[in-house]
C-alpha cells in the first residue's frame, strides 16, 4: 500500500470554530486522510492570547503568537482570526506562498475578495470559504459547481440567525423588539453589541458573496444596499401576521435590467442589465418555504431558469456547524494538492452592474391611519395609480379614540411589483394627502 504524503497545516484562530476544526483535524485524521488523499498534519495554532480559555482542551504545544512564520511553511492554511488586518495580510502571504487558504472571514471577502481571488489566480493556489455564508449549510460550492450550467435569476436568504431568532421571537410571542433582543443575548444568539447582526451589516456581507458567485461578478459590501431590523416594531409584527405575512431580513440578490424590469438575459456592464443586491426587513407570505424558518435557524432560496426553486436550510453559526463547512473546504483543497491540478479558478464571465436601490423590482406594504370619510380610498387608489403602481391588497379597519371619540381608519395596502424608484414616490405623495393622519410603516414585500 502507498503511503500517503503528508500536508501541513496551520491554523489562525482558535475560537469556537477554530478549536473544533483543531479537534477534528486531531480526532479524525485517519478518516481524513482516507478522504483527502494525503495526510493533514496540524502544524500549529496562531493566538493572540497562549492563556485564553478554548472550548476544546488542546495540546499546549500546538499554539504560538508568530502567525507569521507558522504559515511560511505550509501546505493549507484556515484563516478563522475574523477581522480585516492581520488577516488579510496573513492570507495574501499564505498565497504567495504556495499554500491553498480556507477562510470563514465573511468582512473580509465582501470587502476585498477580488484581490484575494488575483493572488490566489496568481499563485495557482486555492481560496475558499463556504464557511463565510449560513455556517453548515452547503450553499456556496452547489453555486459554484452544481449550478454552473445554469442562469441564478434570484437568491432570497436568510443568512443571520440572530435577527431570524428576534424576528421569531417577536413574531411568535408578541415581543418587542428590545425584549426579543435581550432574550437573544441571554440564549448566546447575539453579542453584547449586537450592531453587526441587528443593524443588517453580517448579511450584507454574506450577501455580496452570495451576489459574486450566483451571478458570476465580483461584487463588494460597497454594491449592497442595507437596512436593519432595529426599526421593526411589535405593532409592524402582527400588522403582518394578521394580513398573512411574517417579516424576515433578506439578503436578496436578483437580476434585473437598468429599468426594473426582471430579465434572465446577461448582456453585460453596459447599462442596460444589472443585479441588485440588497439587504431589508421583508414581508413573507406565510406559505412561503422561507417563512417557515424558525429560531437561529439559516435558509437560501434560489430559482435558476432550469433548476427552478431550490432550498438548503440549516444551522447558520455555532462552532461545530461551521467547523464542518471549513473542513469540507479543506478536504477539496488537499485534494486539488494531491492531484497536482490549479486551485479551482474563480468564474467571473457575467461582468453585470451592481444596480442602485432605484431599481429594484419589489412589492410594498404600506399601513396608513386615514381620516374616516367618504372619498378617501378613491383618493388614494388614485394617486397609485397616477405614479404606475398597482394595488394587489387594501383592507381597512374602523377604530375610535378612546378619549376624543373621532374616528379613524387604518389601511393596509400591498402593492404589486413595481421599481423601488415608483414605490418611494409613491409613499411620498400619500404623505402629502389631506386625509393621511400618519404613515405608520413601509416594509417591502416579496413572494407575492
Amino acid at each position: 500500500m502507498t503511503e500517503l504524503r503528508t500536508l501541513k497545516v496551520a491554523l489562525l484562530g482558535c475560537g469556537n470554530v477554530g478549536a473544533q476544526v483543531a479537534r477534528i483535524l486531531l480526532d479524525d485524521a485517519d478518516m481524513l486522510a482516507s478522504r483527502a488523499g494525503a495526510r493533514l498534519e496540524l502544524v500549529g495554532i496562531a493566538v493572540r492570547n497562549l492563556d485564553a480559555p478554548r472550548e476544546v482542551e488542546l495540546p499546549r504545544g500546538l499554539f504560538t503568537t508568530d502567525a507569521e512564520t507558522l504559515i511560511k511553511d505550509a501546505d493549507l492554511v484556515i484563516e478563522l482570526m475574523g477581522g480585516i488586518e492581520p488577516a488579510r495580510t496573513l492570507i495574501l502571504t499564505a498565497m504567495r506562498n504556495g499554500a491553498c487558504v480556507v477562510t470563514g472571514n465573511k468582512a473580509l471577502v465582501a470587502k476585498d475578495g477580488p484581490t484575494l481571488h488575483e493572488e490566489a489566480d496568481k499563485a495557482g493556489v486555492q481560496l475558499s470559504y463556504e464557511a463565510a455564508v449560513a455556517g453548515a449549510i452547503p450553499i456556496l460550492r452547489p453555486i459554484r459547481d452544481s449550478l454552473s450550467g445554469d442562469r441564478i435569476t434570484r437568491v432570497l436568504g436568510i443568512v443571520n440567525g440572530t435577527t431570524n431568532f428576534i424576528l421569531d421571537q417577536m413574531d411568535s410571542t408578541g415581543a418587542q423588539f428590545a425584549d426579543a433582543l435581550a432574550q437573544a443575548q441571554r440564549l448566546g444568539y447575539a453579542e453584547a453589541d449586537p450592531t453587526a447582526d441587528v443593524e443588517g451589516y453580517d448579511a450584507a456581507s454574506k450577501a455580496a458573496i452570495l451576489a459574486s458567485l450566483s451571478f458570476h461578478t465580483r461584487f463588494s459590501l460597497d454594491d449592497v444596499y442595507c437596512e436593519g431590523i432595529s426599526s421593526v416594531t411589535a405593532a409592524d409584527i402582527a400588522a403582518a401576521k394578521d394580513a398573512g405575512f411574517v417579516i424576515k431580513l433578506l439578503a436578496i440578490a436578483e437580476k434585473l435590467t437598468a429599468a426594473g424590469t426582471e430579465t434572465g438575459t446577461e448582456t453585460g456592464a453596459n447599462g442596460d442589465t444589472g443585479v441588485s443586491v440588497r439587504v431589508h426587513p421583508t414581508l413573507l407570505p406565510r406559505e412561503h418555504p422561507l417563512a417557515a424558518v424558525r429560531g437561529a435557524f439559516n435558509a437560501v432560496f434560489i430559482e435558476a431558469e432550469n433548476a427552478g426553486e431550490l432550498m438548503f436550510y440549516g444551522q447558520g453559526a455555532g462552532g461545530k456547524p461551521t467547523a464542518s463547512a471549513v473542513m469540507g473546504d479543506l478536504i477539496s483543497a488537499a485534494r486539488s494538492i494531491v492531484l497536482g491540478g490549479p486551485g479551482r479558478a474563480e468564474t467571473t464571465t457575467g461582468q453585470v452592474s451592481a444596480l442602485p436601490i432605484t431599481a429594484a423590482v419589489t412589492s410594498y406594504y404600506i399601513g396608513l391611519d386615514v381620516a374616516d370619510q367618504p372619498g378617501v380610498l378613491a383618493k388614494i387608489a388614485r394617486l397609485f395609480a397616477d405614479h404606475g403602481v398597482s394595488i394587489e391588497i387594501m383592507r381597512q379597519t374602523i377604530h375610535r379614540d378612546a378619549d376624543s371619540n373621532v374616528e379613524s381608519a387604518e389601511l393596509r395596502i400591498v402593492t404589486h411589483r413595481a421599481s423601488e424608484a415608483a414605490l418611494a414616490a409613491t409613499v411620498e405623495a400619500v404623505k402629502g394627502l389631506d386625509v393621511i393622519n400618519s404613515v405608520t410603516s413601509v416594509l417591502r414585500v416579496e413572494g407575492v
